[in-house]
């Protein structure tokens, strides 16, 4: 049998998806004049203090990934994403970084998001407010000293949605959202790649946050069938501070 080629593998996963290859003024001299406030846009709302999703009105998702796991399928989920012109965000365990601290720097030169999932990764949820706040410091506290910044977001360890002294928590240590998601891969299941791009590319719609992990190689596979898809419905991958801004 021939050597199976790296385009013939996508079309694989496309089928297994359920999804099919495609085809590859101002005007001079105009006189400014002030708005009536009567007539102005109103300013857009605050954003809550948990977002699950953007706005649903531009064609914009974040895929989001949890940091941690083999540090080589974080880098190669990384070219992947730069390979299609996407961004993504990073929401890294601070363990992980003790492990691995040049990623902290790789996820940022690459235009990336990076943010906190705890120091451990344990159930946040669970926890006393002196154990909780440790976890939230403690990542806090890697990421500043890697990157210089603490970042913008937060995400909880263990549960998609964060408690309420987990979310004022957050908020004290600089992260005034948490930030949960609406499409779950379910990626650390390992299903198997079509499965994961099948059920991301169901659901996504504009303004989605998806949520995908480093550590498995069914997401290293999935991501370029996911990319494609998502350029062929016009939806640009983008960091999470980018989708909300």
């Amino acid at each position: 049998m021939g050597r199976v080629t790296a385009t013939e593998r996508r079309a694989v996963l496309l089928a297994g998806a359920g999804l099919a290859l495609a085809a590859g003024c101002a005007t001079r001299n105009a006189v400014a004049h002030p708005v009536p406030a009567s007539s102005r846009a109103p300013a857009p709302p605050a954003l809550p203090a948990q977002l699950t999703h953007g706005p649903r009105d531009r064609p914009r998702v974040a895929l989001t990934f949890h940091g941690g796991g083999d540090p080589a399928t974080a880098r190669a989920l990384l070219t992947e994403a730069e390979k299609h012109g996407a961004r993504v965000t990073v929401l890294a365990v601070g363990t992980w970084l003790d492990a691995h601290p040049d990623l902290a720097r790789r996820i940022r030169d690459g235009g990336h998001d990076l943010g906190n999932h705890t120091l451990r990764h344990l159930d946040i949820n669970a926890m006393s407010e002196t154990e909780a706040r440790a976890e939230i410091a403690g990542c806090a506290e890697r990421l500043k000293r890697l990157t210089g910044s603490v970042g913008n977001w937060f995400r909880p360890s263990r549960s998609p949605t964060a408690s309420p002294l987990v979310t004022r928590l957050a908020q004290e240590a600089g992260y005034p959202h948490v930030l949960s998601y609406d499409v779950d891969s379910l990626d650390f299941t390992s299903p198997g790649a079509a499965a994961v791009a099948r059920k991301v590319l169901a659901e996504i719609r504009e303004g989605s946050v998806v949520s995908l992990h480093f550590g498995y190689d069914d997401t290293v596979a999935a991501l370029p069938v996911v990319l494609e898809e998502l350029d062929r419905r016009g939806l640009a991958a983008v960091t999470t501070t980018e989708l909300f801004s």
